[in-house]
């Protein structure tokens, strides 16, 4: 049989190690449950932090760069979900690329998306140091910010846009602060840098949507996925592009792009421009919980897919380790001993450690997005041959929608090369990266196959009736 094909490659892996794992976890999480793991990874960070400094170098037309970005991110979720709709798992598309690529491409797979969120954890970590730094001038009249300012911060991203589309409407409370349409005008357009700088950094938007996969981790932890899910997909990226976009739109036209910088929230800079006591401050106590609610969810998906990996074989035995409570803690305590180098490379570089995690980071999730587009893809071919149903809930406009997609992660790392220095050297560090993979594939090829053979021997006698 020919093993270059997904279909055949897929035929070496038993059932059991699709599926590991899976019934150990607790199946309570409701739709809203899901919804909130999604949106409280993805709004985050790359937000938060990461918009102020895209706003500095690009101008407003970096909103083209997240419009863009944004549009792609649902493809992939809709690729995810039918996936999901095929087959919760809690191993996600590490499960699926096991499924139609086999044991190799689960193995490379899993671990670029650990190091995808084990970079996003030192990102969350710098943030976090960066927005501690702000305090510094306001420590001694924190306690003087009224309640319903507190009360205010609740509200988070829908609180600012409230209150921006108000002051793009009615003006703001300074005399002379001059928003809406006539600001881009005034300073240089939409393109104000020209067109290169909203091209070279959307690896950075890219980072800012990571997380929306989390959703089809959270998919085996349901009772119900085939109810829960479409609905939860389709809200999810709704609310996000809202956010994000909408967003980034009110910010350019509330202050000048060169107003706004990479080392502070661009919501801190706006409510900080205004004069609104102690508003900043809030945006800024927002900022650093989004930072940690991102940071959490990153552990909560590392946790899940390592344990699968454990399982079958691609990752330390401890990472396979699981509480009473259906926590899988080993993952999870090996992510976040990993992520203490963040700490050392805020120590020896700090103006540029959040740029240079960001960038790795981009790395494991655009190969874990082109994996899940992959395994869609494979899935359609596999369903066309009748070796099983399509499911109902599906990627648009497929197989079309896939060959794009893929073509477009493809040029965010041909861009990434071009954001000189820090972006060239982390496409130069794939020379590292892929050869430790492979080795690290090589070490484990054994524990691998001997798990893979003992299942298949335990199924062997189902097959043979």
């Amino acid at each position: 049989m020919d093993n270059s094909t997904p279909h055949a490659t897929a035929a070496h892996v038993p059932d059991a190690a699709l599926t590991a794992g899976d019934n150990d976890y607790h199946k309570g999480l409701s739709s809203r449950q899901m919804q909130m793991i999604a949106i409280g990874g993805a709004i985050g960070t790359g937000l938060f932090m990461g918009a102020g400094g895209r706003l500095e170098a690009a101008g407003p037309g970096i909103v083209i760069s997240y419009a863009v970005c944004g549009f792609f991110a649902f493809l992939i979720l809709r690729a995810l979900g039918e996936l999901v709709m095929h087959r919760p798992s809690t191993g996600s598309f590490v499960s699926y690329a096991r499924e139609f690529y086999g044991e190799k491409a689960a193995f490379a797979t899993g671990w670029l998306y650990w190091l995808n969120w084990v970079m996003t954890a030192i990102v969350d970590i710098t943030a976090v140091a960066l927005y501690m730094g702000f305090f510094g001038k306001y420590v001694g009249w924190i306690s003087s910010v009224p309640q319903w300012l507190w009360a205010l911060a609740a509200l988070a991203v829908v609180a600012f846009l409230v209150v921006g589309c108000y002051f793009v409407i009615f003006g703001t409370p300074l005399d002379g602060h001059e928003v809406g349409f006539s600001l881009l005008a005034d300073n240089g357009g939409l393109l104000p840098n020209g067109l290169l700088p909203v091209l070279v950094l959307m690896q950075g938007v890219v980072f800012s949507y990571a997380s929306i996969e989390l959703i089809g981790t959270a998919a085996g932890e349901t009772a119900n996925p085939e109810k829960v899910m479409p609905k939860a997909i389709n809200t999810v990226i709704i609310r996000i592009a809202v956010f994000y976009v909408g967003s980034l739109v009110l910010l350019s036209l509330l202050l000048p792009y060169s107003a706004y910088s990479a080392g502070e929230s661009p919501f801190v800079t706006f409510f900080g421009s205004i004069g609104v006591q102690g508003m900043d401050v809030v945006m800024n106590l927002v900022v650093l919980t989004a930072a940690l609610s991102s940071l959490n969810a990153g552990l909560y998906s590392t946790g899940r897919i390592m344990r699968s990996m454990s399982l079958n074989g691609s990752a330390p035995k401890f990472a396979g380790r699981m509480n009473k409570a259906g926590v899988p803690y080993g993952g999870i305590v090996i992510t976040a001993v990993v992520a203490v180098l963040g700490v050392v490379l805020n120590a020896v570089v700090p103006a540029k450690a959040f740029e240079i995690v960001l960038n790795f980071a981009a790395i494991g999730i655009i190969a874990s997005w082109a994996m899940i587009v992959l395994c869609q893809m494979a899935l359609v071919k596999s369903a066309k041959r009748g070796e099983q149903d399509r499911p109902s809930f599906r990627m648009p406009f497929a197989p079309v929608s896939g060959w794009v997609t893929l073509g477009f992660l493809a040029l965010v790392l041909v861009m990434m090369a071009f954001d000189n220095p820090v972006g060239t050297w982390t496409i130069a560090s794939l020379a590292i990266i892929i050869p430790l993979i492979i080795g690290g594939w090589y070490l484990c090829r054994g524990r691998i196959n001997e798990i893979a053979e003992a299942r298949l021997r335990n199924e062997q006698p189902a097959i043979q009736g």
